[in-house]
């Protein structure tokens, strides 16, 4: 393999470097960049990450991971690659079964420890919020606090576009980590961290044992299969939608009686448009690093010299 470092958006490589036991003062600073002052976490413990309704008819839940801190407090870790509509609803749909599991059997006064839902999400979504992390709590209606044990956070990783050296915060460094490294092919001068010369021993891919690298190769080939599908589907939506776009439009045209023009303009627009989204695909899969130039040049529509000056 040609990387140097795991990719933290696999299944193994998140798990590896995050998910582990022997690992988790990794996920622990990581944590600490986005939690309060009053709920800095010291130790953690994994806990299960699979919950079963209560009935054998209800909708289980399984978190990527999992954690509860000696005091109590509770942290839900989500890594989602894919866009989901209901993505909010989801993280509200996940924080009941903590919830639920601080219930406690005879005498109890219903107190219950903060739960943290954190969202890494690899897709920008839906909202009018424009920052790269957020943090809601639940408030009235002259946004005055209402109840500040139930937080969900999320880090849009394609809002972050700081390069190495304009990091200037350990919130900065792990986001980019979260997005570059299995770009890099050497330790940047601004992650000189303690924590960071940790991660990047942990996540070189030569130091792995045979399985585990196996293991490696497999999940990186999903993402990479993943993303390409997704690169595919969006242009085949896109096509769908030019086909329906002619249509209509070459009916207004007959109506009014200007078919000639219309159809003209139709398809003078239509190349336009379709370089221009062709070119943002384009854009796209290059700054996921994951494909090779022709491959993106396939998925795009466009030609190889294209696409290696949009890289340039």
């Amino acid at each position: 393999m040609s990387d140097v470092y795991l990719n933290p958006l696999t299944d193994f490589g998140f798990k590896k470097l995050f998910g582990e036991e022997p690992h988790k003062d990794l996920l622990i600073s990581f944590l600490n960049t986005f939690l309060p002052a009053h709920h800095q976490v010291q130790d953690l413990s994994y806990t299960k990450n699979e919950y079963q309704g209560r009935s054998m008819v209800d909708r289980k839940a399984v978190f990527d991971l999992n954690c509860i801190s000696p005091t109590g407090e509770r942290f839900i870790v989500e890594l989602q690659r894919v866009k989901q509509i209901y993505f909010k609803d989801r993280s509200i749909y996940y924080a009941t079964f903590p919830v639920q599991e601080q219930a406690k059997r005879g005498d109890w006064n219903y107190k219950l420890t903060a739960i943290y839902t954190i969202g890494i999400l690899d897709f920008l979504i839906d909202d009018e919020q424009s920052k790269v992390f957020y943090h809601a709590q639940l408030k009235d209606q002259d946004n005055i606090l209402f109840y500040d044990k139930l937080n969900f956070i999320y880090l849009v990783l394609p809002r972050f576009q700081l390069q190495a050296n304009e990091l200037s915060t350990l919130q900065d460094k792990w986001i980019y980590v979260f997005k570059h490294l299995h770009e890099l092919d050497h330790i940047p001068s601004q992650l000189t961290d303690e924590i960071f010369q940790r991660l990047f021993g942990i996540a070189e891919i030569a130091q792995l044992p045979a399985n585990e690298r196996q293991g490696y190769e497999s999940s990186l080939k999903d993402y990479r299969d993943f993303m390409s599908s997704q690169a595919t589907a969006r242009l085949d939506g896109y096509k769908d939608g030019k086909v329906e776009g002619y249509q209509e439009g070459k009916a207004d045209g007959e109506k009014e009686g200007l078919e000639k023009g219309k159809q003209l303009g139709i398809e003078e627009g239509e190349q336009i448009g379709a370089l221009k989204k062709a070119q943002a695909i384009a854009i796209n899969l290059l700054q996921l690093g994951v494909l090779p130039d022709v491959a993106i040049a396939q998925a795009a529509g466009l030609t190889l010299e294209q696409v290696q000056a949009l890289k340039s």
